[in-house]
C-alpha cells in the first residue's frame, strides 16, 4: 500500500537529481552486491540505464531540470562509466528507441534496475538472522519524544526506546506533525505494463531501463523498464508526482482510459513494438518534498527521533545505503556519507 512495490525500480550511480545522491547511490550498488552475497537473492539487474532527452533541454522540473545534462556531469565528477551518444549511434544500438535529430542520450551500463520486493525480504531475513526484533503488521499510533526518550504507541503495546527511527512514506506527515506535515506531500502515481509485439519480445527483454524527458511541459517525462525475463510487457511510468492526496483514501483502481492516454502522449512514436494493450496498471504512492529532495533529519524540538524521508520518486535506488548511514549515525554520532544536503533547515523560510 505504499512506495516499494512493483516489481521493478530503476537505478543508476549517477542521478540527475543532484550530486549530494552520488555517493548513496554508488555505495547502494555495493552492498545490494554484499547482500545477494550473504543471501543468494537476485536483487540488481544491471542491464544498463539510457536516457534520453533533447538537446536543449531546459525545461523547469522540480528536481530534474537538464536532467541528461546533469547526469552526464555528475557521473563524470564521480568517474562513473557512461557514455553519451548522439541520435544517429542511439538508433544503431538500440532500435526501438524512436528518438529524432535533435535528441541525444546519456547511458550507464553500470545502471539498470532493483527487485524491491526481494530486496526487502532479503534485508529482514538478515535482519531476523542478526537478532532484529520484526513486528510486521503493527500500526503505529503515535511517536512522541518524552525527555530523554521516545514513547511508540502502537496497537500492539506501547515501547519507550532510546532514540526512534521513522521511515514512514507517505504516512509521515500526519504521524509526525510539524514542520513535516508542510515538507512532505503524499501524491497519487500509477505504473502501467504494455504488451510488446511478438517480433521485438527479443529485444525488449535485451534492453537497458530508460527515463525519456520530451516535451514543453514539465511532466512530458516518462520512464520504463525492459521485459522481464518470461514477460512480454515493457512497465512505464511518469517521473514526476501527481496531485495531492490521502494515503488512506485515494483512488486506488486505474480505469483502461488512464492507461490509454498514458501510452498516447508519452510512449506512442518514441517506443517501437510497445502496443497501446494494458497488461496490467497499479497505482503507489510519492511523498514529496518542495524541492524534490530527501529528508534525513530530526524534529529540532524532538532530537531523539530521526525522521528518514527518501522519497519524491527516486528513493529506492538509495536506501540500502541511507540504512547503513543513518546505523552509523544513530550508533556511533557520525556517518561516512555526509547527510547534511537533506536537512530540514533548507526550508526555513517555507511557507512564511
Amino acid at each position: 500500500r505504499g512506495s516499494s512495490h512493483g516489481e521493478t525500480r530503476v537505478t543508476r550511480r549517477a542521478n540527475g537529481e543532484g550530486e549530494i545522491y552520488g555517493p548513496l547511490a554508488i555505495r547502494s550498488h555495493e552492498i545490494w552486491r554484499d547482500i545477494e552475497a550473504e543471501t543468494g537473492a537476485e536483487l540488481l539487474v544491471e542491464c544498463g540505464a539510457l536516457i534520453i532527452a533533447p538537446i536543449d533541454d531546459a525545461v523547469r522540473r522540480p528536481g530534474r531540470t537538464g536532467f541528461l545534462q546533469r547526469t552526464t556531469d555528475i557521473a563524470r565528477h564521480f568517474g562513473i562509466a557512461h557514455e553519451v551518444l548522439d541520435a544517429a549511434e542511439v538508433r544503431h544500438r538500440y532500435p526501438l528507441f524512436l528518438v529524432g535529430d535533435h535528441e541525444l542520450a546519456y547511458f550507464e551500463p553500470g545502471g539498470g534496475y532493483l527487485r524491491p520486493e526481494h530486496c526487502i525480504a532479503a534485508q529482514l531475513a538478515r535482519a531476523q538472522e542478526l537478532g532484529t526484533e520484526v513486528r510486521l503488521g503493527t500500526v503505529v499510533r503515535s511517536v512522541e519524544q518524552q525527555g530523554h526518550s521516545v514513547r511508540i504507541a502502537t496497537d500492539g503495546g506501547d515501547l519507550v526506546v532510546g532514540q526512534a527511527v521513522i521511515a514512514a512514506g507517505a504516512w509521515a506527515p500526519r504521524l509526525l506533525g510539524p514542520p513535516f506535515d508542510r515538507l512532505l506531500e503524499p501524491s497519487r502515481q500509477v505504473a502501467h505494463w504494455f504488451e510488446v509485439a511478438q517480433d521485438t519480445l527479443t529485444v525488449w527483454r535485451r534492453s537497458p531501463v530508460f527515463s525519456w524527458p520530451h516535451g514543453p511541459a514539465a511532466d512530458d517525462f516518462f520512464y520504463g523498464v525492459p521485459c522481464l525475463p518470461g514477460r512480454r510487457a515493457v512497465k512505464t511510468g511518469k517521473a514526476l508526482s501527481d496531485a495531492p492526496v490521502d494515503p488512506d483514501d485515494f483512488e486506488r483502481s486505474v480505469e483502461p482510459s488512464e492507461a490509454a492516454r498514458f501510452h498516447d502522449r508519452h510512449l506512442a512514436g518514441r517506443l517501437a513494438g510497445v502496443t497501446s494493450h494494458v497488461i496490467n496498471s497499479t497505482t503507489c504512492l510519492y511523498t514529496v518534498t518542495p524541492d524534490s529532495g530527501f529528508i534525513i533529519d530530526c524534529n529540532a524540538e524532538a532530537d531523539c527521533i530521526l525522521v528518514l524521508s527518501p522519497c519524491s520518486g527516486h528513493g529506492f535506488k538509495h536506501s540500502a545505503a541511507i540504512g547503513e548511514a543513518v546505523a552509523q549515525l544513530v550508533c556511533a554520532g557520525r556517518s561516512t556519507i555526509d547527510l547534511s544536503a537533506f536537512s530540514t533547515a533548507r526550508f526555513a523560510d517555507f511557507g512564511e
